[in-house]
């Protein structure tokens, strides 16, 4: 799935990008099946990101108390279905064509909100979770459920990007913005159907809202990096991902030994 050159400004302008039917509903099905099993046997569901944030977007102690969430790492160490989906043609083509032709994947976390009330997100920048050297890292968000106002769409400040990585509140809470400057109020919904994929910037800002539905709202982040993209720290790092398109580059101060480790540049 090769991007237009209007999808390409697009996304340069405003920082995100839906991708309508990356994956088919044989495909969906598949990492539905598969996501169910990892979720009943592997998953953790707790109240998610902690912070002063959550008496901005959670308006009592009831309401705090159902804003749970399901969460995991890695699912492609799972799961076969995953593990494919990190390599769909139509996802990786469009990739490249943003940080390519090297694409490498880095990681896969899922973000599932529970029924009722499930956990809203605060407006925040990926970055701090595992920040690299420049922007050539987007995260692709696997829509298994379709998402919609009632449920917890994704919502961007378009053109967040252009702002670069910015200063997050950290101390005693989950990495997140400042909640009177950054308003999810002001940002601009992006919903989006089962097997869709919402590609934005590790230096977009995004947050998302709780989910009023009764049913729960499953996405998948799969982190993709251009592997000339240094990582300095964070979820991940010192690993090598899978290279899902082109060849690993040799990068002087970046090598991987037999262990898979990455060997640092000298101080």
């Amino acid at each position: 799935m090769s991007l237009s050159q209007e999808q390409i400004e697009f996304f340069n302008e405003n920082s995100y990008l839906r991708l309508e039917k990356v994956f088919s509903s044989v495909e969906v099905q598949a990492l539905d099946d598969e996501l169910s099993f990892i979720m009943d046997n592997f998953a953790i569901t707790n109240q998610g990101w902690t912070g002063p944030w959550r008496k901005v977007y959670l308006q009592d102690e009831d309401a705090d108390r159902k804003a749970q969430l399901t969460h995991i790492h890695e699912l492609h160490h799972y799961s076969q279905a995953w593990t494919r989906a990190a390599m769909n043609r139509n996802l990786v083509e469009a990739l490249a064509d943003l940080i390519g032709p090297e694409v490498e994947l880095h990681h896969s976390t899922l973000h599932a909100k529970t029924g009722g009330g499930g956990m809203p997100f605060p407006m925040h920048q990926d970055y701090p979770f595992y920040p690299h050297e420049n922007g050539q890292y987007l995260d692709a968000i696997v829509h298994v459920d379709t998402t919609d106002e009632n449920n917890g769409c994704l919502k961007f400040l378009a053109g967040s990007h252009k702002l670069g990585p910015l200063e997050h509140i950290t101390q005693n809470s989950s990495p997140h913005l400042p909640t009177e400057r950054y308003r999810i109020q002001d940002a601009v919904s992006c919903p989006a159907a089962s097997g869709d994929v919402v590609l934005f910037s590790i230096h977009t800002i995004h947050g998302s809202a709780v989910n009023h539905s009764p049913l729960i709202r499953r996405v998948v982040r799969l982190g993709f990096r251009n592997p000339r993209n240094r990582q300095v720290g964070g979820q991940a790092m010192g690993r090598p991902g899978i290279m899902v398109n082109g060849l690993r580059p040799a990068v002087e101060g970046m090598e991987w030994n037999v262990y898979g480790n990455w060997t640092p540049p000298p101080a």
